[in-house]
C-alpha cells in the first residue's frame, strides 16, 4: 500500500497524464473534427458533454465519497458543477440566438472556474494528499476534469475565433 507522500504524487501523476492524454485526443480527433464546423455545430458536442455535469453532485453523496471529504472542497465542486450543467443545456437549447451566445460564454468562464477552483480547493483543503477521500470519485478528479478542462479551452477557441460563424 503507498504511503501519503506516495499516493500523492500518484494522484498528481494520474492528472497530468489525464491533460496530457485529453490535451493529444482534442489535438488530433476533437480539434480537427470541429474546426471546420459552424459555431453552434461545433459547440454543440461540447456542451452535451458538459450537460453531464451533474455527476458532481456526487462529491456531497457519503458512500461515494469518504464522509471525510472536506465540505469546503466537496460543496462548491457539486453545486459549481450542477450550475456549469445548467449552463451548457440552457445554451444548447438557444444556441443560435444572441441569449445563447452570452450563455455559452456564462457556461464556459463558469466551469473553467469552477474546475481551476476545485483544484485549488482540494489542494487547500488537503484532498490531494489523501486522494483516497474522493473514493469513486477520484475519476472524476484525475480523467474527467482533465477533459473538461481541455474543451473549455476548446471552447474559447470557438468563441474567439473569427472564421466559426453561426
Amino acid at each position: 500500500m503507498a504511503s501519503g507522500r506516495q499516493l500523492e504524487l500518484i494522484f498528481l501523476v494520474s492528472v497530468l497524464l489525464g491533460f496530457i492524454v485529453w490535451g493529444i485526443v482534442a489535438a488530433r480527433y476533437i480539434w480537427p473534427a470541429l474546426r471546420a464546423r459552424s459555431r453552434s455545430d461545433a459547440l454543440r458536442p461540447i456542451l452535451l458533454l458538459h450537460s453531464f455535469r451533474f455527476v458532481g453532485l456526487s462529491f456531497i453523496v457519503a458512500g461515494v465519497v469518504s464522509p471525510d471529504l472536506p465540505a469546503a472542497f466537496a460543496r462548491p465542486a457539486a453545486y459549481w458543477d450542477l450550475t456549469t450543467a445548467m449552463l451548457a443545456l440552457l445554451a444548447l437549447g438557444t444556441l443560435k440566438t444572441r441569449v445563447g451566445t452570452v450563455l455559452v460564454w456564462a457556461f464556459n468562464v463558469v466551469g473553467t472556474v469552477d474546475l481551476l477552483s476545485a483544484y485549488y480547493n482540494g489542494n487547500a483543503t488537503g484532498v490531494g494528499l489523501a486522494p483516497g477521500l474522493q473514493g469513486a470519485d477520484y475519476f472524476i478528479t484525475t480523467v474527467l476534469v482533465p477533459l473538461l478542462l481541455v474543451t473549455h479551452f476548446l471552447v474559447f477557441r470557438i468563441l474567439l475565433s473569427k472564421t466559426h460563424g453561426n
